[in-house]
């Protein structure tokens, strides 16, 4: 692994149903490179697809911004992602994302919680998404979780 300064500071991934947005941002908060592709999901039934389309999506990104994407990239992977509903698909999200070796952290969620960091500088909040699964989430000061699927909520 590099052990130098990485590039950029943030990989930044938000992957929806429809469409999937990738970011690269440096450390002044430049955008290096950016692109759209498919959507993505983390349900099991695309989950192979979607991987793929990420690695195009990331390889895109980094290569505007002049990198090698198959190394070190940015400090960073901030992915927000369909079909992330429940912590275990947070935990098998991040557990395939860090087999890359696009950055050194990775921090996954369902793609309703980049609607709470959109237009603020508070850690916590309501987003509400008019989508297929999780469509409502909140993060109370204290940092905790709650998630209002389909279903009903869910309480972490």
């Amino acid at each position: 692994m590099n052990t130098g300064t990485a590039p950029a500071a943030v990989l930044a991934i938000d992957g929806g149903n429809s469409k999937t947005d990738v970011a690269l941002i440096g450390p002044d908060g430049a955008v290096l490179g950016s692109a759209r592709g498919p959507g993505t999901s983390a349900e099991q039934h695309r989950f192979e697809t979607s991987k793929v389309v990420l690695d195009d999506l990331v390889g895109m990104v980094a290569r505007q911004a002049g990198l090698n994407p198959a190394g070190l990239i940015a400090e960073h992977t901030s992915a927000f992602i369909a079909g992330v509903d429940l912590p275990q698909e947070e935990e098998r999200l991040a557990e395939e994302l860090n087999t890359r070796t696009w950055t050194r952290t990775t921090r996954v969620g369902n793609d309703t919680f980049a609607v709470l960091r959109a237009g603020t500088q508070r850690p916590w909040g309501v987003g509400v998404t008019c989508g297929a699964g999780i469509n409502c989430v909140g993060v109370s000061p204290a940092g905790e979780l709650t998630r209002y699927p389909r279903a009903g909520p869910l309480h972490r």
